[in-house]
């Protein structure tokens, strides 16, 4: 099941659905309810205006959790998963524009397999973890490489408003051990990578982070990005390509 948020023309609130056909969505309740339910309204894909498929209070991303991305960037492969924050007001929708802010002079894009936390989620093992995803979608950790450089920590250079593309819908249906991950910019692959190169698979990243924070329903965890990371200029079209999910796109401004 694919399922959307969005907003239609004629309704002031976000609504959930699911893509029953490539261009028809039958609206849901809450996909984090116990049971999901059709609630009977039809709209046609073209209608709506796709939003980020989840508002997280959270996305707990992970770094150098790829081995060519480590060798990239040349560190050590880690002991633990590395993890860090970014908050969610960095969070934007399928076709919203990047901004690339003033204080930096190197943007990145990052492209990532994200999962989506079901139910809340505090110590839980590697064999409990499949209960706890609701499904996976596309995300652009998007960085400002010389600030993260400069500050010897991330928060500031991955934090920016817009940095935290997510989308276009959640896949339920979907095993994430091999998946085609492709980065384009301006129609052209930048990373092509697969899942089964994570050094910390998701089982293991839901378990470990929810012995540090509990995890709750809509949050994200961003599982890392492959080598072949590179910078953004305005005009550019970025687009975040996972085989099963879909293809996330966000054009590039000045802030």
């Amino acid at each position: 099941m694919k399922i959307v948020r969005f907003l239609h023309p004629k309704q002031g609130v976000p609504s959930w659905g699911y893509l029953k056909e490539k261009n028809t969505v039958l609206e849901i309740n809450s996909p984090f309810s116990s049971q999901i339910e059709e609630k009977g309204g039809t709209f046609s894909l073209p209608d709506l205006k796709l939003l980020s498929p989840t508002a997280p209070s959270k996305v707990v991303a992970v770094g150098l959790n790829y081995r060519d991305h480590v060798a990239e960037f040349q560190h050590q492969i880690p002991e633990n998963p590395i993890i860090f924050l970014k908050p969610s007001t960095a969070v934007i929708g399928p076709d919203e524009p990047i901004l690339l802010p003033p204080s930096s002079q190197k943007v990145d894009y990052e492209g990532e397999l994200a999962v989506v936390i079901k139910k809340p989620a505090k110590n839980v093992s590697t064999s409990q973890a499949d209960s706890y995803i609701l499904g996976y979608t596309c995300l652009n950790d998007v960085t400002a490489r010389d600030l993260q450089k400069k500050d010897g920590q991330w928060t500031r250079a991955k934090s920016f408003d817009t940095f935290s593309p997510i989308g276009p819908w959640i896949e339920t249906d979907l095993e994430p051990g091999q998946l085609e991950l492709r980065s384009l910019v301006n129609g052209q692959i930048k990373q092509n990578a697969s899942t089964s190169n994570l050094i910390f698979p998701v089982k293991e990243l839901i378990a470990f982070i929810s012995q540090v924070m509990t995890l709750l329903p809509g949050d994200i965890i961003a599982t890392g990005t492959p080598a072949g990371v590179g910078p953004l200029k305005p005009g550019d079209t970025v687009e975040i390509s996972i085989q099963g999910i879909g293809t996330l796109r966000n054009p590039v401004k000045k802030a």
